[in-house]
C-alpha cells in the first residue's frame, strides 16, 4: 500500500512538516514523487519511519538516527529486539516512579511510613525522567549517548547532602547572573562568578569537566527557545550575556 505524506502523517501521528524535514535531511526520503509533485511513501518508508520513530522516543537525535537507518549493515529486526528491551527498561524506571507515589500518597494518608531516601531516590528518578523528555533528543545530539548517560549516572548517585549542593548552586547562579547583567560587562568580576559557579554546577551534574562542551552549552542557552527563555525572564538578554560571560570564562571567546 503507498502513502501520501497527508496519510503517513495520520496514520503515524506526526505533522507532515516533521516528514518533509526527514526527507530534507536524507532520514525518510519517499518511495517516488508523482507527476503532481506529491511525495509517495510505500511499505519500505512505513518501516523505517517506524525505526525513526522508536529511537527518537529513546532519546536518540536525528543526525545519530539517521547514521543507523542508513548504514548497510542495519538488521531492522535485531534493532526491534533493541527498541523491545529498551523500552522494558523504561517500563522499570516508570514502575519505580510509580510505586514511589503511591507509597507517597499511602503516607500522606497515613497508610504507610515512607522514609526521607526512598522520596529522595524517586524524586532523582523523575528529574532525569523529565530532562530525557524535554532536552534528550537535543542533548544526545550535540554530545552523543555515553556523555547524557554518565550525566544521568551522576546525577542519580548524588547523595542528598550533594543534591541540595546541587540545587543552591543552581539559585546561586540565577541571583550573580541578574546582578550581573546589571553590569553590562560579561568580562566582569560578577560575570566571570556566575560563569565559575556553572562550572561548579555541571561538574557535579557530567561528573566531570570539559570547557569546549561547556562553551557549548552556553551556545544552546542562546539558539535553544526553552533554554532561552529560562535566562531571560525578568532580564532582557540574560541567556546572551550569560553565554557570552562563559565563553570568555572558558577562554572561547577574547
Amino acid at each position: 500500500m503507498e502513502y501520501t505524506v497527508q496519510k503517513l502523517g495520520r496514520m503515524a501521528g506526526i505533522s507532515t512538516r516533521t516528514l518533509r524535514y526527514y526527507h530534507e535531511i536524507g532520514l525518510l526520503v519517499p518511495a517516488r514523487i508523482n507527476s503532481a509533485g506529491y511525495r509517495i511513501y510505500g511499505q519500505a518508508q512505513v518501516d523505517r519511519l517506524q525505526q525513526i520513530l522508536f529511537y527518537r522516543e529513546l532519546g536518540l537525535g536525528l543526525e545519530e538516527i539517521r547514521k543507523i537507518v542508513g548504514d548497510p549493515a542495519f538488521d531492522g529486526l535485531e534493532a526491534l529486539r533493541e527498541h523491545r528491551q529498551r523500552l522494558q527498561d523504561k517500563r522499570k524506571q516508570i514502575d519505580l516512579l510509580i510505586a514511589n507515589v503511591e507509597q507517597t500518597i499511602a503516607s500522606k494518608e497515613g497508610g504507610i511510613e515512607m522514609g526521607d531516601q526512598e522520596k529522595f531516590l524517586g524524586f532523582k528518578e523523575k528529574l532525569i525522567a523529565d530532562n530525557e523528555e524535554k532536552y534528550g533528543d537535543e542533548i544526545r545530539a550535540k554530545y552523543g549517548d555515553k556523555a547524557v548517560e554518565q550525566s544521568n549516572g551522576a546525577i542519580g548517585g548524588m547523595t542528598r547532602e550533594q543534591y541540595e549542593t546541587w540545587e543552591q548552586l543552581g539559585a546561586s547562579i540565577l541571583e550573580t547572573l541578574k546582578a550581573a547583567v546589571a553590569t553590562g560587562d560579561p568580562q566582569g568580576e560578577l560575570a566571570q562568578k556566575t560563569a565559575k559557579l556553572h562550572r561548579e554546577w555541571l561538574e557535579m551534574a557530567w561528573g566531570s569537566y570539559n570547557s569546549e562542551a561547556h562553551a557549548a552549552l552556553a551556545q544552546m542557552y542562546v539558539e535553544d527557545p526553552r533554554f532561552a527563555a529560562f535566562y531571560n525572564q525578568g532580564q532582557a538578554g540574560g541567556a546572551e550575556f550569560f553565554r557570552d560571560a562563559i565563553l570568555f570564562f572558558t577562554g572561547s571567546k577574547n
